[in-house]
């Protein structure tokens, strides 16, 4: 599996990732940019809008109609945060042609689809329909609300916020409810023209299909896709380190607290570090999940994320409000046994069978490809999964410990219950 990488447009790419092992053929068209407060919401919505129907197709019946004749084919929007930027477009899947019978093609008239959908919206006297606009709008923001309902979640999202205060990658992708309960069906039309004509535009392909006609088709269906300038991508920056560790605690009505800790990585050796956070929280053989989780029942959960294009180390846990000291007591001594690189063989041998089994299960899914290679593009990175995965096996015990002895504390956020006692 090699991928080719062109440029079609001014600032337009396609990723052309051929596969075999797929049935199906997977497409997307992807807007990039940075994320920034003011415009996060408008992105967030304008694709849900783009979808509800095109000039051809100018509602969802008639646009599922239309797909239903493509064998079912499916095209849906996304909203995504890689680094610090916002990713917003479709993803679409088709039965590849080899298994349509009568020698039916769909890459062509899906394709077509996606650029009518960016192309060639649904327009009332010039603007976007207020009518999909008011409806959408809606929905983002019951989408909003409905965050803090998933408290776990909710936890570690306003560990980032806290943790990158005055930071893009502590924004939240989809925006906040008063941005976008003020946007105006004007507003989304004029973000809409700007937005489409000025950013980056990635487009992916992952089937059978000769590389030629991938091309062909996705030029023919953006050939009125609009270039002025470009607006260029927003460089990942490392967070910084800080000098004083905050603690952040919020009361909800939660009957189980949320503990989540964030760390700097004062690092350049990033697989090194994937490797070391892979043994203290990132699986079921990890530190914090057979110590603090298993043994000592600390936590109701308790994983380690690797955040790379900030160089950061995030931990979520569930505990009991009284046992706040001694989980985050206990999560500190795992970090420093991994500092002073007190683990046994079994572990190093658990996390290189881990990551062999992590990284070659992007490719098993299609989606999973796409994510994987539009993260790689929007953070400014062009690894190979082969490539990750040699590196990573190949980090030995020594670097695994000064990866460690790099991390530093930065933030805590608990949260906690309205009738709890602080600890």
């Amino acid at each position: 599996m090699t991928k080719q990488r062109i440029q079609l447009l001014d600032n337009v790419f396609l990723t052309y990732v051929p596969a075999d092992k797929f049935k199906t053929d997977f497409l997307s068209a992807q807007f990039i940019t940075p994320l920034r407060a003011e415009t996060a919401g408008l992105n967030a919505l304008l694709p849900a809008v783009l979808q509800r129907g095109t000039a051809e197709y100018p509602d969802m019946q008639r646009l599922s109609a239309a797909l239903d004749l493509l064998y079912g084919a499916n095209v849906e929007h996304s909203v995504r945060k890689r680094g610090e930027n916002q990713l917003w477009g479709f993803v679409a899947t088709c039965v590849d042609d080899a298994f349509l019978p009568g020698g039916d093609q769909l890459l062509e008239p899906l394709t077509d689809i996606l650029g009518q959908l960016i192309c060639r919206p649904v327009l009332e006297n010039g603007t976007l329909s207020p009518a999909y606009v008011a409806s959408e709008r809606t929905n983002l923001i019951d989408a909003i609300r409905s965050a803090i309902n998933e408290k776990r979640t909710f936890a570690s999202r306003r560990l980032l916020e806290e943790m990158c205060r005055g930071e893009a990658y502590g924004l939240s992708h989809i925006g906040d409810e008063a941005s976008v309960a003020a946007i105006t069906p004007e507003a989304l039309t004029a973000h809409y023209h700007q937005a489409i004509a000025q950013s980056r535009l990635e487009l992916y392909y992952c089937g059978r299909a000769e590389m030629q006609r991938v091309e062909d088709a996705f030029r023919a269906a953006f050939r009125d896709l609009p270039r002025c300038g470009g607006v260029p991508l927003a460089a990942a920056q490392p967070h910084p380190v800080r000098e004083t560790p905050q603690v952040i605690r919020e009361q909800m009505d939660v009957t189980q607290g949320k503990l989540c800790v964030g760390y700097s990585v004062d690092t350049d050796d990033k697989e090194a570090v994937v490797v070391m956070n892979t043994m203290f929280g990132a699986t079921s053989n990890s530190k914090l999940f057979l110590n603090v989780r298993e043994k000592l029942s600390l936590c109701y959960y308790a994983s380690s994320t690797y955040h790379r294009a900030k160089n950061m180390i995030t931990v979520a846990s569930g505990i009991e409000f009284q046992n706040y000291q001694k989980a985050l007591d206990e999560i500190t001594a795992q970090l420093t046994a991994m500092q002073s690189g007190s683990w046994e063989d079994w572990e190093l041998t658990a996390v290189r069978s881990s990551l062999s089994n992590g990284h070659r299960s992007i490719f098993d899914s299609a989606s999973q490809l796409e994510d994987f290679y539009m993260g790689q593009i929007a953070t400014g990175r062009d690894d190979d999964p082969e490539k990750l995965l040699e590196a990573a096996l190949a980090v030995t015990p020594e670097r695994i410990r000064a990866a460690a002895n790099a991390v530093k504390l930065d933030t805590i956020y608990f949260l906690t219950g309205k009738e709890a006692t602080n600890p």
